[in-house]
């Protein structure tokens, strides 16, 4: 155990300059989707914009696992979501109203090394309730972990440094649940993202009447909407004839520290694990395509995996360059304004209507990928 707690510590030293997030982030039952499989999402937010996804093959008993990283954080420290080979898949939101005690701040931010942890470890949310609960108090974290299995169940665990509370998606009347970063647990009217909240409710709300989720309806439609609950205002799609050129950025789901959306899709019963999908829109959302990513050999593209001397993923250096057009003011306060006709535009040249239509066609691919996959596991089954 002290070998253990001593790695630990070790590792959250490591990791704790890497992640200072927010992030807006979603379960959804199986019931409220189009084909049936439950749905995990997190549009991240991060000091850190240059975002890389990793696969960790399996050793020493470990667990294969595929999972979002820093590119600065060489040693594959923090994963800040992913799945493994078992179907398990987690993500967490930093909540901001949990905590009462005095562990340093320096000393916090221990959430990506924890989901390292799992994801090494986890086949099931109960193995999670069971890491939870047999780590070293403190534990050196303030957020809202997602957790989804192959069981389909799903559930929010509101933890702190010495306790956490769970939020079961099957005990969700709506069948889903929204967080950003308070905690429904964590003291009242502290946190933050209660505007952004209340942005997915609203948008997702046709979606759940209509049982129509899919991932698309988070990477290319809540993350490339720009919609304020408080003000009313919106731009996407629909309202790009009539979009200002100059927008604030305040209190919308993408944000300028956006660094990436990711939806990860679970499975049907009786699917093999390895068919649970991640689909990753990478770098500053609304200027970023989609791409799958599974587990095993060659399931993550080589344009989403660090290289190079900076170890930064080919794709998130190209929607970052992207995204520098958009936030093209450099001096002053410049940085908090969008060029948002560079994102939607009565021509439709907009980085948004040009990527929509790009994600429409990697998702019907990776659809065919995904059952070309699922014939082959059942082949190699029956031999």
């Amino acid at each position: 155990m002290l070998k253990f707690k001593f790695s630990l510590l070790l590792l959250i030293s490591i990791a704790m300059w890497v992640d200072v997030s927010a992030c807006t982030s979603a379960l959804v039952s199986g019931r409220l989707t189009r084909d049936g499989r439950p749905l995990m999402w997190k549009n991240r937010d991060t000091n850190d914009l240059n975002n890389r996804i990793k696969r960790i093959v399996a050793h020493d008993g470990l667990l294969e696992f595929v999972a979002l990283f820093d590119a600065r954080d060489t040693r594959d420290t923090a994963a800040w979501m992913g799945m493994n080979e078992r179907g398990f898949a987690i993500m967490n939101t930093a909540s901001y109203n949990l905590n009462h005690d005095t562990i340093p701040e320096e000393m916090m931010d221990g959430e990506g090394v924890l989901m390292r942890m799992a994801l090494e470890r986890c086949s099931t949310l109960a193995d999670f309730e069971t890491l939870l609960d047999t780590l070293p108090r403190p534990l050196r974290v303030e957020a809202n972990f997602g957790v989804m299995d192959s069981n389909g169940d799903a559930a929010y665990y509101e933890t702190g440094n010495y306790k956490y509370v769970k939020f079961d998606l099957n005990d969700a009347p709506e069948g889903f649940i929204i967080r950003t970063n308070y905690s429904y647990s964590g003291d009242k009217d502290r946190g933050y993202g209660y505007i952004r909240e209340r942005n997915a409710l609203t948008l997702l709300s046709p979606h759940v009447a209509a049982c129509d989720i899919e991932p698309a309806t988070f990477t290319d439609e809540l993350s490339r909407t720009f919609y304020n609950s408080q003000t009313g205002e919106i731009y996407n799609a629909i309202t790009a004839n009539a979009v200002p050129e100059w927008v604030v950025d305040q209190d919308y789901i993408p944000r300028r520290i956006s660094s990436a959306s990711v939806v990860i899709e679970g499975i049907k019963t009786g699917e093999p694990t390895q068919l649970t999908t991640m689909w990753v829109a990478l770098g500053y959302p609304p200027c970023a395509v989609v791409q799958p990513v599974w587990c095993g050999e060659g399931g993550v593209p080589l344009s989403l995996q660090g290289c190079g001397d900076n170890n930064h993923a080919p794709e998130c250096d190209i929607v970052n360059a992207r995204k520098a057009d958009v936030f093209s003011i450099k001096r002053g306060n410049g940085m908090h304004y969008i060029h948002m006709t560079r994102l939607y535009n009565s021509e439709g040249t907009g980085y948004c209507q040009t990527l929509i239509k790009r994600a429409l066609a990697a998702y019907e691919q990776g659809r065919n990928e995904r059952n070309r996959r699922a014939v082959a596991l059942t082949q190699d089954q029956q031999q």
